[in-house]
């Protein structure tokens, strides 16, 4: 699928993604032909196949599909109300699953008795999190409330996942110091800065470059989680490296306009007003991806940020290569963030609003992790 120029990785679903269109589905079987495990032949549509051949059938009409239109109210009503994009993927694979398991009734004629059944069952077959159960939940409730304006009252006694009550895995600072020397370039950077600002990796990734402001040492952080938007510090032992950083990408943005590319995603209000703020140095990506992208449909050609899991992959081997032994990964960034300005003296409020929390109650686990163990109390025999 790699080979195939307008792919790209649905990590909700777990599967490729492509346009279709006959260039594609070109490419498509060219790369499954240079594989050596295919082979092309002229045959009768009357013709036997073997067991190893592939006969691609001319497709049939499938039946419409009752469930779109509710499907694409949903994403409607989704949108109007700004959820993010990641928001809306995980939330219309609920309610994907949630009707396909009900497929016999209409939507109409689903409720309470539907949902605590769904619900009980991602708990005990297939035994999902707290956290995903809680989602699955949300999605669902979104969906009647909103959509089909069928007010739900009690759902009824659903049978729960298990919460466990975990500690934040936090890495101590020479555990940092070991990580990030296991990383170069962009990933060095952007894995820097989560652990020098507390934003999570795809507020990193998301970064413009609109949103430095190296004369007040502030990043602004667009659209955070509960499209919420902060400002938080950048770290001055950081503002060389992203300077020339972002010097690196201004260039290959200048080759890329004079080669026609030159576009990022930008607000759908936004592009509208403005047809060619999309090219414009602010809005560029501060991490952008290497490859180009090109969309058939409008021919326009630009470049996305860096896929989240180029970054993820990059961190997890520099954490195998220092040895460490724990479940750490780029969120563990955020926690020793916090853990570590706690353990500095500054205040639980300061940590707060630096990491974006509403409730300070979610910005108080920190506070067990300092006090865990004997390690967290001081002996009275020290002070003799």
């Amino acid at each position: 699928m790699h080979k195939v120029a307008d792919s790209r990785w649905d990590k909700i679903r777990k599967v490729f993604r492509l346009p279709d269109n006959k260039n594609n589905v070109r490419q498509l079987l060219k790369a499954l032909y240079d594989t050596g495990l295919f082979s092309t032949i002229e045959v009768d549509s009357r013709t036997k196949l073997g067991p190893k051949e592939l006969f691609i059938e001319p497709c049939r009409q499938a039946a419409p599909d009752t469930r779109a239109p509710y499907i694409q109210r949903y994403l409607t009503a989704l949108s109007a109300r700004h959820y993010s994009d990641r928001t809306k993927e995980s939330y219309e694979k609920w309610l994907r699953r949630f009707l396909e398991s009900n497929k016999e009734k209409s939507p109409k004629n689903l409720g309470g008795t539907e949902i605590n059944t769904f619900l009980s069952r991602l708990a005990v077959t297939e035994n999902v999190s707290a956290s995903t159960q809680n989602q699955a939940l949300a999605a669902l409730l979104f969906f009647f409330r909103n959509v089909m304006n069928i007010p739900l009252g009690d759902v009824g006694e659903v049978i729960r996942a298990k919460k466990p009550k975990r500690l934040p895995v936090v890495m101590s600072r020479q555990e940092v110091r070991e990580v990030l020397f296991g990383l170069k370039g962009d990933k060095w950077l952007a894995a820097s800065l989560m652990y020098g600002t507390g934003i999570r990796i795809m507020e990193c990734l998301e970064l413009r470059v609109q949103d430095i402001d190296f004369s007040r040492n502030e990043i602004l952080i667009r659209n955070g989680k509960g499209a919420k938007d902060r400002v938080t510090m950048l770290p001055e032992t950081l503002k060389k490296a992203l300077s020339d950083h972002l010097a690196q990408v201004k260039i290959i943005h200048d080759k890329d306009l004079a080669e026609g590319w030159g576009r990022v995603p930008i607000p759908n209000a936004l592009e509208k007003k403005y047809p060619n703020v999309s090219t414009d140095w602010a809005w560029q990506w501060v991490f952008p991806q290497e490859r180009r992208w090109k969309n058939p449909a409008t021919s326009q050609q630009g470049r996305y940020h860096m896929d989240p899991s180029i970054l993820q992959s990059a961190v997890h081997e520099a954490i195998v290569k220092a040895g460490i032994a724990k479940r750490a990964s780029c969120h563990t960034f955020r926690h020793s963030f916090a853990t570590h300005l706690l353990e500095s003296g500054y205040d639980i409020r300061t940590v707060q609003e630096l990491l974006g929390h509403s409730d300070v109650k979610t910005t108080m686990i920190y506070t067990h992790v300092l006090n865990r163990g004997p390690g967290g109390v001081r002996s009275p025999a020290d002070g003799l």
